[in-house]
């Protein structure tokens, strides 16, 4: 049987985004598919018994996107979001027992982050409300004047002119949505109080609120009116969810300005002064996921929430009055991708590193003896996939770092792999840095196992998924504050991985070494190959190579000083030393350099710099664009750009590594 192949995107499916049913019986969740032909995704909302005594079924077309379940309060009726009918994903509401679905908003933009009313007649929702000048030809229109920063973002385009707010649609269409907030401001994250009177809301108001990446909670009467501040500033919140009995709110809370990164925690905030108590200090472990998951779910005197962990994401739950530690409920060696809690009961979708994502029965939300065995699978949408192709299972081992810090690394054999034969190997390194590789089934290891590589990944030092003073090991620069700045310790535990993977396992080839990454591993992977010629071939994916002109282009570029304690203009020394094109003359590994040209995080320019650098010097080099994409191509590009991706990248490999 073969492996996974670069075509093999186009029949990607899974679970996401399971909504229980008030009273704990049933979910709604969203099946994703590829349309090969028309080159988009589509979705389907699927409804499934908790108790399996009936086969999920579809319960919307899916012939465009249908997202977004949620459930009304008395059960009767799901409201979802889908583009069927208009270029913009737009609100329906549909009867559960049948029936035609009834359209409620006509707008411009997508509406996103629908949530119903407790007496179910209104429903709140988030959408960008576009300025006057969108509907004129925009060869005549008058430019943008910016007057703040944070007026672009990747995979989202222009945003100065193009504000989130609060909207309220009633639930039954007799009326056109009331938009309930305004201002050159982001608003998002709507939370209903429980008596319906107040929605509770994530936003910057400030004054230079622009100039921080600082949010808070913000309370705003359900009929309109001035929106009032609750919290007060000092880091982040994510979401916002109410207590049942309407007396607090519950947060996933980043602390820190300009002090990154920091493990987000759970915790509740007051009404009155907007003091945050906070649930999760002892964990020491990050309490939600990038992009965030759910808000933290109440169930009765307990919150549940994911964390990451160690290459996992696990369900948790703690006890809202602070009266143990969290402890998790639904563990195992899984990551899960959504999660739900309703009527005393949790359900949850993950996948496994052999397994795309399937929709699980948690069980009670209280929790089990046994956390790791968690969860009885509903659904079966990936079994054809996996059954035609070998996919193949990671096993962890740990590395030694130079300083003796010991890393979590894994190794995936090539597909078909046979004793006695060695085979080149990759080393992949994610972005982030504040994130984690995880064991979860992963479309580029399976492909690049499938074209006869043996892969090898880590979490080294910056990483989440571990604590926080391995998260902000790499945080300074040479002359600033902290740790030693990127390119240090994280180089280091990452050639200890190399190292170790040659050591242990005798199928790997130490001569045919590749190295590969992306947005921060694309600046990894630019930077380890001017320190070391070891790697035979590397591909820079969506790099940072060039600080001081990433620090303007980018759309949160000059939010770096989180790392490196300065701004630009405060010691541009540090930035250039810590930039991976400073050391081009010393780089003679063959390098592809892959970029998106709509590219927002990491201009392209970013990959320019680099190729034109190289290519004066006559080094290997080669420099592929793709149109129409953003810094999230390998996620969420189009399908047919993510074939070729593949297929260039083994290509590349396959002329360097495979005499």
């Amino acid at each position: 049987m073969a492996g996974m192949v670069p075509k093999d995107v186009y029949e990607l499916t899974g679970v996401a985004d399971p909504r229980l049913s008030p009273d704990g019986s049933t979910v709604a969740c969203v099946v994703g598919t590829v349309d090969q032909k028309e080159n988009e995704y589509r979705a389907a909302i699927w409804l499934a018994t908790v108790d399996g005594s009936q086969p999920p079924r579809r319960f919307t077309s899916g012939e465009k996107s249908d997202a977004d379940p949620r459930w009304s309060p008395d059960g009767s009726l799901l409201a979802f979001t889908s583009d069927r009918a208009d270029k913009a994903s737009q609100l329906y509401v549909m009867p559960v027992a049948g029936g035609e679905p009834r359209k409620l908003t006509s707008l411009k933009e997508d509406v996103t982050q629908a949530v119903w009313s407790p007496d179910g007649t209104r429903i709140a929702f988030v959408a960008r409300v576009r300025d006057a000048a969108y509907e004129e030809d925009a060869r005549k229109r008058a430019p943008r004047r910016l007057t703040r920063l944070q007026y672009k973002l990747d995979s989202v385009g222009w945003t100065a002119d193009r504000r989130r707010h609060l909207f309220v649609v009633p639930a039954d269409g007799s009326a056109e949505p009331v938009q309930l907030t305004e201002g050159d401001c982001e608003d998002h994250s709507p939370a209903w109080s429980p008596d319906g009177r107040a929605i509770a809301f994530i936003s910057a108001r400030h004054d230079d609120w622009d100039l921080e990446m600082v949010n808070d909670v913000y309370l705003v009467d359900a009929a309109g009116g001035e929106p009032r501040r609750l919290t007060q500033g000092g880091g982040s919140v994510g979401s916002v969810s109410w207590a049942p009995d309407g007396s607090r709110l519950a947060v996933d809370r980043y602390e820190g300005v300009f002090d990154d990164p920091r493990n987000s925690q759970i915790a509740l905030v007051d009404l009155e002064d907007g003091a945050f108590t906070f649930l999760t200090r002892s964990l020491d472990l990050n309490c939600t996921t990038y992009p965030g998951m759910r808000e933290p779910l109440w169930d009765g005197d307990g919150l549940v929430f994911v964390v990451e962990d160690h290459g996992r994401v696990h369900v948790y739950r703690v006890p809202a009055d602070g009266s143990d530690g969290p402890r998790v409920i639904a563990g195992g060696e899984r990551v899960v991708t959504g999660l739900d809690v309703a009527a005393g009961r949790l359900v949850f979708t993950a996948t496994e590193p052999a397994r795309l994502s399937e929709l699980y029965d948690g069980g009670p939300a209280s929790g089990s003896d046994d956390p790791a065995s968690v969860g009885r699978r509903l659904t079966s949408v990936g079994e054809e996939f996996a059954a035609g192709r070998e996919l193949i299972e990671p096993e962890r081992f740990t590395a030694v770092s130079a300083d003796g810090s010991e890393v979590d690394a894994w190794i995936m054999r090539p597909a078909g792999w046979e004793p006695g034969t060695t085979y080149p190997i990759l080393l992949n390194i994610h972005g982030g840095p504040f994130g984690q590789y995880d064991v979860g089934f992963f479309d580029e290891f399976q492909v690049y196992c499938g074209a006869g590589y043996a892969v090898v990944f880590s979490n080294p030092r910056g990483s989440s998924g571990g604590s926080e003073e391995w998260a902000r090991a790499i945080r300074g620069g040479p002359d600033g504050d902290g740790g030693p700045g990127w390119g240090s310790v994280d180089y280091e535990d990452c050639m200890a991985v190399v190292d170790e993977a040659v050591r242990r396992f005798d199928f790997v080839d130490a001569d045919r070494l590749g190295v590969i990454g992306g947005s921060y591993g694309g600046y990894m992977t630019s930077w380890i190959i001017g320190h070391t010629d070891r790697f035979k071939a590397a591909v820079s994916e969506r790099a940072v190579n060039n600080f001081d002109s990433q620090w303007g282009s980018s759309d949160f570029g000059w939010d770096f000083k989180g790392y490196t304690g300065k701004f630009l203009f405060e010691d541009v020394d540090l930035y250039l030393k810590m930039s991976p094109s400073t050391y081009a003359q010393d780089i003679r590994t063959p390098l592809l350099i892959l970029h998106s040209e709509d590219d927002l995080r990491c201009p392209v320019e970013q990959a320019e710099h680099l190729f034109v650098t190289l290519r004066l010097l006559k080094r290997p080099v080669e420099l592929v664009r793709f149109p129409a994409e953003s810094h999230e191509l390998t996620r969420s590009g189009s399908p047919v750009h993510r074939v070729q991706r593949f297929e260039i990248v083994i290509d590349w490999f396959d002329r360097h590594l495979k005499p």
